[in-house]
């Protein structure tokens, strides 16, 4: 498989259109690039590094692994495309339904990116997040019979709806019990909302689906502390059913704890840090630290926070854990 050639003829692409049914020459490209014969976290890496324009480091983090492990995993991708001479081809309509679960990870890391940027200055990068709720509208257009993709739009729609207020003036991360909800984009959460909605009539049960639910609870509540935590912390753990992952339990044992007490989730995230999957995470400090805040423990929340901007990379979350340092200290 070659790299694509971005301005195909116009006859060629009209060409394409037609056998693949997918109009848009950016998404035809993604769905070319997810060819089964490859596994899906290969297909996902390839199509993010060679379609996407994510860099290896972006995307390692988007796998939670180490960079060399990425750049190992796609090297081997490319290997077997030229050892099997996998063909470089737009499939045709009827094979569409065979690579859309690769091509709704895609665009669910894309977006991931653009809603909390690996690097960079910026936390939010609109223009990308913008760009994955855009091909995401295609896909969910395109194959109605797959709800998991609608479920997908409803997500991102949820997430970017907050974006104006994840960041203060000084560009430091604005935790979302600390956001300014007048500043919301309440269309937008109107219309993911309904997605959802749509979605789950249709017969969406996956992690999407499950997702979307807890961002909507979010996004619903008036209040932070109207935050229905018992409905999030019962989704959550559906959530873990359906894609087990150290990060889902790290926000489960959060959960739990905003809607039982602190010791509960605080017992959960030992666990987790026996494990040792999160290590190089700088979320499980964090999170500890915050729960350690709420349950009155300054010390123990103090050595967390500072374990966490040990690891932290991005400078807007880091300028985020610097406050909540000092506000420990100030009290």
């Amino acid at each position: 498989m070659t790299e694509p050639a971005l301005d195909p003829a116009p006859d060629a692409a009209a060409e394409a259109a037609e056998y693949s049914g997918v109009e848009d020459e950016r998404l035809r490209l993604i769905f070319t690039c997810c060819h089964p014969a490859l596994n899906q976290p290969a297909q996902v890496a390839l199509t993010l590094r060679t379609l996407c324009g994510l860099t290896t480091r972006e995307i390692a983090r988007a796998f939670l692994e180490p960079e060399p492990t990425t750049a190992q995993r796609i090297v081997r991708a490319k290997q077997k495309i030229r050892a099997a001479g996998i063909p470089y081809a737009v499939p045709p309509r009827d094979a569409l339904p065979e690579r859309v679960e690769a091509v709704l990870a895609v665009l669910y890391l894309i977006f991931n990116e653009g809603y909390a940027a690996t690097e960079g200055d910026a936390l939010v990068r609109t223009a990308i997040a913008e760009e994955a709720i855009r091909l995401a509208r295609v896909v969910a257009a395109l194959l109605p019979a797959h709800p998991e993709a609608g479920a997908l739009l409803g997500l991102m729609l949820l997430h970017h709806a907050r974006r104006a207020t994840r960041t203060d003036a000084a560009g430091a991360l604005v935790p979302l019990e600390r956001q300014d909800r007048g500043a919301w984009d309440r269309a937008m959460i109107a219309e993911g909302a309904a997605r959802l909605d749509a979605s789950i009539a249709a017969g969406a049960r996956g992690p999407y689906a499950v997702q979307a639910a807890i961002a909507a609870l979010h996004a619903q509540a008036p209040t932070a502390a109207a935050t229905d935590w018992p409905q999030i912390a019962a989704l959550y753990r559906r959530l873990l059913a359906l894609h087990p992952s150290p990060v889902v339990e790290l926000n489960a044992a959060v959960a739990l704890a905003m809607a039982t007490e602190p010791a509960r989730g605080l017992e959960w995230i030992a666990r987790l840090e026996a494990g040792g999957a999160l290590a190089a995470y700088h979320l499980l400090p964090a999170a500890r630290a915050e729960l350690e805040r709420r349950a009155g423990q300054v010390k123990p929340a103090r050595a967390s926070y500072a374990r966490a901007l040990a690891l932290v990379r991005h400078p807007a979350e880091r300028r985020y854990l610097e406050a909540r340092l000092r506000e420990l200290a100030d009290g």
